[in-house]
C-alpha cells in the first residue's frame, strides 16, 4: 500500500468514520479504522458491529493495499501534522510509514483479515429525502427517545413510510415527538432505528447539499447514503407502541402564544423547579393570560404571558424539562398548546403547520 493525499482531506475522512469505531470493546480490531486503496481512491471504514460507517475519498494511489490502523492514534497523528501533502506507505513487519513535510511516523498496524465486513444491503428499494429536511426531522424527534435500556424498542425512532410521507416518532413513556416530512419512494415501510444511529447520520448530513439522502430499509438493517459516505445500522427488534392511539382526538382549551416568550419564561421558572422533585412548573390559563409558577424550598417564581385562549380556563402542571426540550426544536414564531383536562396529555405544536406534534404527560397536582 502506498498513497498520498492532503492532510485536511484525510483528517475530514477520518473524523467521519471514527464515529463508527467502538469506544469500549474487548476486540482490539474494532478499535481500528480499515483503510483500503483501490482505483476509486481511499476507502475508510469504522464499525462497532451495530453501526458501520464507510467513506470514500480521492487520493493519489501508487500501490493498492489494505490495512487496519488504531483509530485514536492515527487520528491524533494526522490532526497534528502540518497542512500539507501526506505520504503513507505500508512497510514490512506491519509498519505504516507516515510522512508529511519534515515529519515522519512509523506505527504498528493490525492485520485486516480479522476486520468484520459490513453487512451487504441490497439497494432494491431506495427512498430519497432532502438532507436538510431529514436533519431537521432527527433534531425534532431523537431527543424524546428513552434512555432506559430495559425497554430497548423505545431507545429508537420509529420511521414509518406511508404514501410518500415519512412519519418519525420518538417516545419515552412521558412524552412523544412526531415529525412528518415528504419522502420519495414506491412502497410503505416501518422500522425502528436506534437513536445513536440517527445522531451519527445527523453528523454526516450537509443541509446545504442539493443531492438527497438515499435510504434503504430491509428487515434487519438501514442504509443511509449521503454523497461519498455510507452508514449501515442494525434495526431494533420488537413492536413499537401504537402512537396514533395515544394522540388526543379533541381538546377543550387551545392557547396561542409566542414560542420564544414561553420558552424564556419556563427556563426562568425551571431555575427553581430544578430544586424540587419533578422539575415542576404550573400553568394557570385564564382569559388572555397564562401564569407560570414554580415553588421550591429556595423560593418561588411568578411569570405572566399574554395569550390567545380558545375554550376553557385550565390549571395544569408539567416537568419543565420536557417543555423546554420541545420548544427549543420548534423553529416557528408562534406555537399552540392544546389541553383537555389537567390529568390528560398536553399537546404542543407550531401554529403555522401540522408537520410537528409534541405530546407531554402532566404532573398530578397535590390538589387533584
Amino acid at each position: 500500500m502506498h498513497f498520498s493525499c492532503s492532510q485536511k482531506a484525510l483528517m475530514h475522512s477520518i473524523s467521519i468514520v471514527q464515529k463508527g469505531v467502538s469506544a469500549k470493546t474487548t476486540l482490539p480490531i474494532l478499535k481500528g479504522i480499515y483503510i483500503e486503496t483501490n482505483n476509486e481512491g481511499l476507502r475508510l471504514v469504522g464499525t462497532d458491529l451495530e453501526i458501520g460507517i464507510e467513506h470514500v475519498m480521492e487520493a493519489d494511489v501508487l500501490q493498492e493495499g489494505i490495512v487496519v490502523v488504531d483509530a485514536r492514534l492515527f487520528s491524533e497523528i494526522i490532526r497534528k501534522l502540518p497542512d500539507a501533502e501526506v505520504d503513507i506507505t505500508l512497510k514490512e513487519n506491519n509498519q505504516l510509514e507516515i510522512k508529511c513535510a519534515s515529519t515522519e511516523f512509523n506505527i504498528l498496524v493490525y492485520s485486516p483479515d480479522e476486520f468484520p465486513e459490513l453487512p451487504i444491503v441490497e439497494e432494491d428499494q431506495v427512498y430519497e429525502i432532502a438532507q436538510e429536511l431529514f436533519k431537521g426531522m432527527i433534531r425534532q424527534t431523537v431527543f424524546a427517545t428513552s434512555q432506559d435500556e430495559s425497554r430497548p424498542i423505545l431507545t429508537g425512532v420509529l420511521m414509518e413510510i406511508e404514501e410518500n410521507t415519512l412519519n418519525m416518532v420518538a417516545l419515552d413513556g412521558y412524552r412523544l415527538a412526531l415529525r412528518k416530512g415528504k419522502i420519495s419512494g414506491n412502497s410503505n415501510h416501518k422500522v425502528v432505528v436506534p437513536a445513536k444511529t440517527l445522531n451519527e447520520v445527523n453528523r454526516i448530513l450537509n443541509p446545504d447539499e442539493e443531492e438527497p439522502l438515499h435510504i434503504t430499509l430491509t428487515n434487519n438493517h438501514a442504509l443511509f447514503t449521503a454523497g461519498k459516505t455510507k452508514l449501515i445500522s442494525r434495526l431494533l427488534e420488537g413492536e413499537f407502541i401504537n402512537y396514533k392511539q395515544i394522540l388526543p382526538k379533541e381538546h377543550r382549551s387551545k392557547v396561542t402564544i409566542k414560542g420564544k416568550e414561553i420558552l424564556n419564561s419556563i427556563e426562568r421558572a425551571s431555575l427553581l423547579a430544578k430544586e424540587g422533585r419533578n422539575n415542576l412548573v404550573r400553568f394557570v390559563v385564564n382569559d388572555e393570560k397564562m401564569v407560570i409558577t414554580s415553588n421550591s424550598e429556595l423560593g418561588k417564581v411568578h411569570e405572566e404571558i399574554n395569550i390567545v385562549l380558545e375554550g376553557e380556563d385550565i390549571e395544569i402542571a408539567f416537568n419543565s424539562k420536557y417543555f423546554i426540550d420541545a420548544l427549543k426544536v420548534i423553529d416557528d414564531e408562534e406555537v399552540c398548546l392544546e389541553f383537555t383536562t389537567n390529568l390528560s396529555p398536553g399537546i404542543l405544536k407550531p401554529l403555522a403547520n401540522e408537520n410537528y406534534t409534541y405530546l407531554v404527560l402532566p404532573v398530578r397536582l397535590a390538589s387533584n
